[in-house]
């Protein structure tokens, strides 16, 4: 390195240490980074394009910063720089191409604070002419030919296609805008060869115009092969063929060459000369045999085809059965019959049938017919026919031997209600389809047919009468048998629904007096069975439930008493429908007998009260003649003593007489103790008081 260079480095290094200095010392913001397209977005393929960043940054000192700048071009960098001014960073993309086509952003970073544009679209259109090249243009038939397609100026990823006459014979991927092939051409025909490319970029694929045209000749190999076939008439089932194939005009054992002999995609013979093939003729069923002799030299292919019809010497067996339906253990006929035959080689007497299995057949005595008993399960049988040598084998007939009905039952599923309908079922055992005919009282009502396992037979019927009614089905799964099932009778009685329900009460009366008998009976019109329920109104629960087949029924009450004074009513059910009764309101008296004894006790009540007042009456009599009797009572002195001043006189007057009432009132009872007006002092009255007017009290004053 030169003196000049390291002074360069020198200096440029004293820079960016200087402005990395001035960088740490001031502050700034990316305010906005745009990405400008030059000329425009669109342009045409060799268009030199310019790709500006242009960014918006302010700054502190206003002195410049280290920038780094990145393009990318569909999230993908493509390029990075980095830069010390403020100037816009500049992109070129000259002779630009159709892989430019895409998004492209510019992304700014200053010191870890980046920014990125919005993205802007470059289209690129217009590819360029590829160009064919060809290491010859004679060839021999089955050399290869070199090819070489150039799309001038473009790059990205590639598709090259070769064409011969318009059709694709080679497909290359490359990276490059060239690709190399080699192929073969057959047949002495003028071959036109070209070429078209396809670049594929992130988003599409741009095709390509044609290349020119480049003719190639080819001379055709004389060789040819040859097919032969004996006999070349008219070939019979059986006849024997006799294939021969070859190759013609090889003018030189140096020339190698291979033979392969096919019939159809089945390869018979292969060889390096002629081959022989011997086989005998079997037809294909609609279609001609076809056999096909090939030659191959020097990767060329050339082929002679031939086709032959080989007429059937019989047709292949067909085994058929009669009746076309079988029941087990019944005799039936099976048939094994040819329907064509080439009568120019055979007669019809030519023709042997077996049956397998073949085990006891017995004989019908005519060719090909075998009466067979059927199995109780099912069977297959096979036949043959045979004729010169040729074996040929029907289709397997599989016989399912059917079952005739059996355990037929019939049977009703809901109840059968006056002028309602109701469901009628009928199954029976045996091979389907089964149909199935209902009869009501022998006249017949309809008919249904089961197809499917496990599935009853249903009718629907309505009886409008009451009554008793016979029911049966009848069923059969024979088309060419009269043989039937029949189910036994079913016998129906029809419930007719209640109706005009009544509530009757013995005794008529509705006031019943206690210790009698009380009778409920409850009618209604319909059929029985019927279901009686009486109850008291207010309760949920029965007095009680009676089930008959009368239409009427009665609740006994012995004896009544007052208790059973409500309302009473019944309800009656049969299956068809439930009724119920008015409310009827019983109202229980007392007795006669209570009555009397109440009347007589209360005339003995009345009696004592009348003997109370009695005794009353003569006790207040009684008490008027003692007060009488006391007012009669005169009081006599006695005669004074001497030595006793304080004796006083009483004299028969008005207040005598009155004292002397109180005291006796007073007294009486009272065992004869009257007070005498001191306290503690009495004095005892008189035994005898019958004379009271003569009777003296004495007192003490």
């Amino acid at each position: 390195m030169g003196l000049p260079q390291r002074l360069i480095l020198t200096l440029l290094s004293i820079y960016l240490y200087s402005a990395t200095v001035v960088n740490t010392q001031q502050e700034f913001k990316i305010q906005s980074v745009e990405l400008i397209i030059e000329p425009r977005n669109d342009v045409t393929a060799g268009t030199n394009v310019t790709l500006r960043c242009h960014a918006t940054v302010s700054t502190s000192t206003g002195k410049g910063l280290i920038r780094e700048y990145t393009i990318l071009k569909n999230d993908k960098i493509v390029y990075t720089k980095t830069i010390g001014s403020s100037e816009d960073f500049v992109y070129q993309l000259h002779n630009a191409r159709v892989f430019s086509t895409g998004l492209y952003q510019c992304k700014l970073d200053i010191q870890g604070d980046t920014k990125l544009s919005k993205a802007q679209r470059l289209n690129v259109q217009g590819l360029s002419q590829p160009v064919l090249h060809l290491n010859t243009n004679v060839v021999n038939e089955g050399e290869e030919v070199q090819a070489t397609c150039i799309a001038p100026g473009e790059i990205g990823s590639f598709i090259f296609f070769f064409f011969d006459n318009d059709e694709q014979i080679s497909r290359v991927e490359e990276l490059s805008n060239q690709a190399k092939t080699t192929f073969r051409l057959s047949g002495a025909d003028v071959h036109k060869i070209h070429c078209s490319y396809k670049i594929r970029t992130a988003e599409d694929t741009f095709p390509s115009t044609k290349s020119n045209n480049v003719t190639v000749s080819v001379k055709e190999l004389s060789i040819t092969p040859e097919l032969k076939i004996f006999p070349d008439s008219t070939i019979y089932e059986g006849d024997h063929l006799n294939i021969s194939c070859s190759a013609k005009n090889v003018h030189s054992s140096s020339e190698g060459y291979k033979l392969f002999l096919s019939q159809g995609t089945k390869l018979l013979r292969t060889g390096n000369s002629t081959i022989n093939h011997n086989m005998v003729a079997v037809p294909k069923a609609s279609e001609a045999l076809t056999f096909d002799c090939r030659v191959v030299v020097r990767n060329v292919e050339k082929y002679s085809e031939k086709k032959i019809s080989v007429v059937e010497l019989f047709s292949v067996p067909s085994l058929t059965m009669s009746p076309t339906e079988v029941f087990q253990g019944q005799i039936m006929t099976l048939t094994c019959n040819s329907d064509r035959f080439a009568s120019q080689r055979i007669n019809r007497e030519d023709l042997e049938y077996t049956l397998y299995p073949s085990k006891n057949l017995p004989s019908s005595g005519k060719p090909g017919v075998f009466n067979v008993k059927a199995l109780q399960n099912d069977f297959n049988y096979t036949c043959s026919a045979e004729a010169k040598g040729i074996k040929k084998d029907s289709k397997t007939l599989m016989i399912r031997p059917k079952v005739h009905v059996s355990a037929l039952k019939i049977s009703i599923e809901d109840k059968v209600i006056l002028k309602k309908s109701f469901t009628i079922l009928c199954q029976s055992n045996g091979s389907l389809p089964i149909n199935y005919t209902l009869f009501k009282d022998n006249v017949q009502v309809g008919t249904k047919v089961i197809r499917e396992r496990n599935r009853q037979a249903v009718f629907m019927d309505v009886i409008n009468e009451p009554g008793e009614r016979q029911y049966r089905c009848e069923a059969k799964n024979s088309l060419h048998s009269n043989k039937t099932g029949s189910s036994q009778h079913l016998s129906v009685n029809v419930i007719v629904p209640l109706s005009q329900m009544t509530l009757a009460v013995i005794p008529s009366s509705l006031k019943i007096s206690e210790g009698k008998e009380l009778y409920f009976i409850c009618s209604v019109n319909g059929t029985g069975p019927v279901t009686f329920k009486w109850y008291r109104t207010g309760s949920v629960v029965p007095l009680q439930t009676n089930t008959t087949t009368e239409t009427y029924s009665n609740l006994e009450i012995k004896p009544v008493s007052k208790n059973d004074s409500d309302e009473y009513y019944c309800e009656a059910s049969n299956g068809a429908n439930k009724v119920r009764s008015e409310n009827v309101n019983v109202q229980v008296f007392m007795a006669p007998w209570k009555k009397g004894l109440i009347v007589v006790a209360c005339l003995v009540l009345l009696l004592l009260l009348v003997l109370l007042l009695v005794a009353s009456m003569l006790n207040i009599k009684s008490k008027r003649d003692r007060r009488e009797a006391a007012a009669e009572l005169s009081v006599k002195p006695s005669s004074p003593k001497s030595d006793d001043p304080l004796t006083v006189n009483l004299t028969h007057d008005t207040d005598v007489y009155n004292a002397a009432t109180d005291a006796v009132s007073f007294f009486d009872g009272k065992e004869g103790r009257v007070t005498n007006g001191t306290r503690h002092s009495v004095a005892s009255a008189p035994a005898d008081i019958s004379n009271r007017s003569s009777y003296s009290i004495p007192a003490t004053v």
